[in-house]
């Protein structure tokens, strides 16, 4: 399980798909990129999609995800994201009283189950008291980070 910190921009690509049936149907998928802007949010899709959809597809939306961090995971099965909603528990010092801040944090997991152990596996190593307060599904296909071209470049295993 890695993590990690950026700015992330959920884009919408709507494309004609080849269906089992053999019928084409318009449909629109999301996913979440790595960028710096929203301009280049654009310029990333462009590039991660024209690799895996032939013909023509467009970018629906583009807009900043509220995500705070990204957990990653290298289990073989974990082909779905979660969304998070964690709540940090502070006590004021004045008051004394306990405030609790929210923050968003996508999962990568198989299953709703694995979603919270992996949350609990990367907070859990942390001094923050939190609460889980909501773990659902999301719709997104993929989430591509930025890679330097040199790690690009570099076999995934080296012997």
């Amino acid at each position: 399980m890695r993590s990690r910190t950026a700015l992330w921009f959920e884009c919408k690509i709507k494309y004609e798909k080849t269906m089992e049936d053999g019928l084409q149907k318009k449909i629109t998928e999301s996913y979440v990129v790595d960028a710096l802007s929203f301009t280049e949010a654009e310029k990333r899709i462009l590039e991660e999609m024209s690799s895996y959809i032939s013909g023509e597809f467009e970018v629906n939306d583009i807009k900043r995800a509220t995500y705070k961090e990204i957990f990653f995971s290298d289990e073989e099965l974990a082909d779905r994201w979660y969304k998070a909603k964690l709540q940090f528990i502070t006590i004021d010092e004045k008051t004394e009283k306990e405030k609790r801040s929210n923050a968003n944090y996508l999962v990568q997991a198989g299953t709703l189950n694995g979603a919270v152990k992996n949350l609990d596996e990367v907070m859990g190593g942390t001094m923050i008291d939190y609460v889980i307060a909501a773990v659902a599904e999301t719709t997104l296909i993929d989430v591509f980070e930025y890679k330097k071209k040199e790690e690009e470049d570099k076999p995934e295993f080296e012997s």
